[in-house]
């Protein structure tokens, strides 16, 4: 991805902190952002040496701060919450830290502020109590949605989302034309190529993710999504819960940029995604990572994209077939429906310990159960 086709200084931001990690090694990293080794150093360097202000171009100002009265404290804050006027007094304190101010007050004293100030809205409540669930790691899980889509002068647009379970980082902000397969292949294939592949995606079960049709809920997307290692699952049906942190975000996406602007041209929303996208995982404390960044908590995958994967190879218990243009294999003399997502694929039948039932494998994935002891020979697929 080309330095300009994002933020130049968010980008390199980025690159640091992903760099920073080690989860991927330096030269991987570099030809992921396709950048050179040595570009990449020099970058690293002025970070080190500057800061953030030193991954402007030709920047010289100095991110050390002298104490400030307090007077100029409260402007201070004032200021802060004006750029991030749904951000509570934990965050703006948390993120005048990260940019190097000292000795700032409390919370409850920040609050104060803000109200003396004028500035205490409806917004600036305290966090609700919940109990979570998490992946331990970075990438075990991303979970993947369309937000709901908006008027774009005479078009809509269709924001595609894709956020780690493990760390909240936003790998994906995409203003969309519409909800079609093609278009999340596309967004999704940039998007690996950058951080490498999860273990696991979830995503809800209607199109472009669910095949429909009473066969099944494995689209073409889905299955290309195994084909490359990936594990694939769906949420419950009618429990939005299931992808609550994905739902959380969409709700911060919309707080915070689209309920406040309107945009008239794809490339000037997606220019406004980039720049909010930058902020969410560079600079917003996040009450569930205890007000670290998401960007602190996130490592790029050491699972590299390929173009091309190689063929899987089954086992030698398992009987290979190939799904015909009807979406079908026939087994034991037995016609039995796999789904329009498998058409030209080879699916494999695993035997089980009880005599007639299988469980059907799609390379690495268990994709259902079959029986040929019921009449119908049709696959129970896995939830």
């Amino acid at each position: 991805m080309p330095w300009q086709e994002i933020g130049t200084v968010d980008l390199r931001a980025e690159f640091i902190e992903l760099a920073r990690s080690d989860a991927v090694s330096f030269s991987e990293l570099c030809r992921r952002y396709s950048i050179s080794r040595k570009t990449g150093y020099k970058w690293l360097q002025r970070f080190e040496e500057f800061g953030v202000s030193g991954l402007q171009d030709q920047s010289r100002r100095p991110t050390h701060q002298p104490a400030r009265t307090s007077l100029q404290v409260e402007a201070l804050v004032v200021a802060c919450h004006d750029k991030y006027p749904e951000w509570g007094p934990r965050k703006l304190r948390r993120v005048l830290t990260d940019e190097g101010h000292r000795h700032l007050p409390a919370p409850s004293t920040i609050n104060e502020i803000l109200r003396r100030h004028n500035r205490l809205g409806s917004t600036l409540s305290e966090p609700m109590s919940w109990t979570r669930f998490e992946h331990p790691y970075p990438n075990d899980l991303w979970q993947m949605d369309f937000k709901g889509h908006f008027p774009l002068g005479q078009q809509r647009c269709h924001p595609l989302t894709v956020l780690d379970d493990c760390s909240r980082f936003s790998l994906c902000l995409q203003a969309c034309g519409n909800e079609q397969s093609h278009t999340v292949r596309e967004a999704l294939t940039t998007t690996f190529r950058q951080y490498g592949l999860p273990r696991r995606m979830t995503m809800d079960n209607g199109p472009p993710w669910g095949a429909g049709g009473g066969n099944g809920r494995f689209s073409r997307l889905k299955v290309w999504l195994i084909e490359q290692g990936i594990t694939v699952g769906h949420s419950r049906p009618y429990h939005p819960q299931t992808q609550g942190k994905l739902e959380r975000f969409h709700r911060t996406l919309k707080s915070e940029l689209l309920g406040r602007r309107e945009f008239d041209s794809f490339e000037r929303c997606q220019h406004a995604f980039n720049s909010w996208r930058n902020q969410y995982n560079m600079l917003r404390p996040h009450e569930a990572l205890d007000m670290d960044r998401p960007a602190s908590r996130y490592e790029c995958s050491q699972r590299s994209w390929k173009e091309h994967p190689p063929a899987y190879e089954y086992s030698s218990i398992d009987e290979v077939r190939k799904v015909s243009q009807d979406q079908c294999i026939s087994f034991h003399r037995y016609v039995i429906v796999v789904g329009e997502g498998f058409v030209g694929k080879h699916v494999a039948l695993r035997p089980t310990l009880n005599d007639g039932q299988y469980t059907l494998h799609f390379c690495h994935q268990q994709i259902g159960e079959v029986d040929l002891r019921e009449r119908t020979k049709r696959i129970r697929y896995d939830t």
